[in-house]
């Protein structure tokens, strides 16, 4: 079988790892089914390509592992669904139909919507089980696994997905190793391909020329897979017919998050600092680091290795502060669950990272491996990396949430310094105004302070008022902590005036 020689004669030992796992699942699903109660949604795609040869490699191993294949596949019995659209590029279109005609592919033409279309073919043949090029970073992979019954309110049938592992790198290694045809829009730049009205050529294929067509490099040349729906036109209207874009992953714009109170949560990952075995050093860090760039850190906790634990702290701080930070609990060991529990805390699940496996790989050599590795598992869909050129490895990103892979001081300053680089300029986490602050000490008592201070907190709502003691019988210490210096000084004289000359000193810094 040409296919499985293909691979089997390449020397991509990746792509041979990820072959022999889809078609794993390609066996397991027909040795599950019968042949007549399975499908293959086919749609002229680089993905459902793959999945096709895919197919027939699997339907040949499995046919020569029941001792009933000549070692020649000359039919393809697996039912192929393709929706027809009015909105696809012709390009698809012929190319489909040539495929179908090229490997005698049984096809069911679905001209009606998606969800009625399949309904109406379910009801009208016995398929069980359909057969999807659906790849972790699509839009519909969202929480979906090898074998993934359908959604509620759909059809019931169970969705396989042989390559959900696979990156874009993987599908084009794929398809030019084996030496496959492949829709011919694909070497006009485009990588990415939907409808006729919402995709274009990906810009970053652009080839620069003096002639007025603008021509682009083929889809295979695209160094970075993550942008592979870069040529997917996003158009968000509103009502007045105003375009803004499509997404916003910072905060607000710029001068209103300079101008405002921007609040973060500091979360620690591990049993060692609530068992008391080492000392807390980086979350006080952190505070003081957030406190230098005018952030507040409204709340801080330490939580157990535990992925239910991580989730639950980091599902209640990402809806009530701004960002959160988190800390320890990253790598490979059975207790690193911090990047499982941001997954669960968002809803999604951890998915492999192609490009952050290719740091690793760099980092700690052959160690690291597609299957192996669990560390080059990211929240899918969710996840930025944050390079720098002093960091190894890039920093990790999901939505308002920070994770640092620091594990003392000295390596939280470096990550900080490139955080504070990477993303203070672009509205994701910017320097605000800084905090103004002054301290008095008295050896006035708590009960003749207590009415006084309350009374002085509602007056300066704005500012932070503090009390704390380094000792049960030393002076007692009042912080005042604000954006406003004049509005510091003022709170402060009108407490001054509440007593008797001389009873407040300042605290030179």
């Amino acid at each position: 079988m040409e296919i499985d020689k293909a691979i089997r004669e390449s020397e991509d030992r990746r792509l041979k790892t990820k072959y022999n796992n889809a078609i794993y699942v390609i066996k397991r699903a027909l040795a599950l089914y019968s042949i007549e109660e399975v499908a293959f949604s086919f749609n002229g795609g680089k993905d459902s390509t793959v999945l096709l040869h895919l197919l027939r490699a699997g339907y040949f191993l499995h046919r020569e592992e029941l001792s009933c294949s000549n070692g020649v596949l000359t039919d393809f019995p697996i039912r192929t669904i393709y929706f027809e659209s009015t909105s696809a590029f012709p390009e698809i279109n012929t190319f489909t139909y040539d495929t179908a005609k090229t490997y005698g592919l049984q096809m069911d033409i679905i001209r009606t919507d998606f969800k009625s279309g399949l309904e109406a073919l379910l009801k009208a043949k016995p398929i069980r089980a359909i057969f999807l090029g659906v790849r972790i970073g699509d839009p519909t992979a969202v929480g979906q696994e090898q074998f993934s019954p359908s959604s509620p309110g759909w059809p019931p049938f169970m969705r396989v997905n042989p390559i959900l592992d696979w990156s874009y790198r993987d599908v084009w290694a794929f398809l030019l190793t084996c030496k496959v045809q492949y829709c011919s829009l694909y070497d006009q730049g485009y990588t990415s391909i939907g409808s006729i009205y919402d995709t274009v050529p990906n810009s970053l294929l652009s080839i620069s020329n003096t002639s007025s067509k603008e021509k682009f490099k083929p889809a295979y040349l695209l160094t970075d897979g993550r942008l592979e729906r870069a040529g997917r036109v996003k158009k968000v209207s509103t009502l007045d017919g105003t375009r803004f874009p499509a997404v916003n992953n910072g905060l607000d714009n710029l001068d209103s998050c300079r101008n405002r109170m921007c609040t973060a949560s500091v979360v620690g990952v591990g049993d060692e600092i609530l068992f008391g075995t080492v000392e807390d050093q980086l979350g006080p860090s952190l505070c003081r680091k957030l406190h230098s760039i005018g952030w507040l850190t409204s709340q801080t906790a330490v939580v157990r290795n535990d992925v239910d634990s991580v989730a639950e702290e980091v599902e209640r701080c990402k809806s009530t502060t701004d960002m959160v930070f988190l800390y320890g609990g990253v790598g490979p060991l059975h207790s690193d669950v911090t990047l499982a529990g941001v997954a669960k805390a968002f809803g999604v699940r951890l998915a492999p990272d192609e490009e952050f496996e290719e740091f690793l790989r760099c980092l700690i050599g052959d160690h690291c491996t597609g299957d192996r590795n669990e560390m080059a598992q990211l929240p899918e869909g969710i996840t930025e990396l944050l390079h720098h050129e002093k960091l190894s490895v890039p920093l990790i990103k999901c939505q308002n949430v920070i994770i640092l892979s620091a594990t003392n001081p000295t390596e939280l300053d470096k990550q900080w310094d490139c955080l504070i680089e990477l993303t203070g300029s672009d509205g994701c986490f910017v320097t605000t105004e800084p905090f103004s602050s002054k301290r008095l000490t008295t050896n006035l008592t708590d009960v003749e302070t207590a009415q006084p201070l309350s009374k002085l907190c509602s007056e300066f709502p704005d500012l932070y008022i503090g009390c704390f003691r380094k000792s049960r019988q030393g002076p007692l210490i009042i912080s005042f902590e604000g954006k406003d210096p004049a509005r510091i000084e003022a709170a402060v004289e009108a407490l001054c005036k509440k007593f008797h000359p001389g009873a407040f000193s300042e605290v030179k810094n």
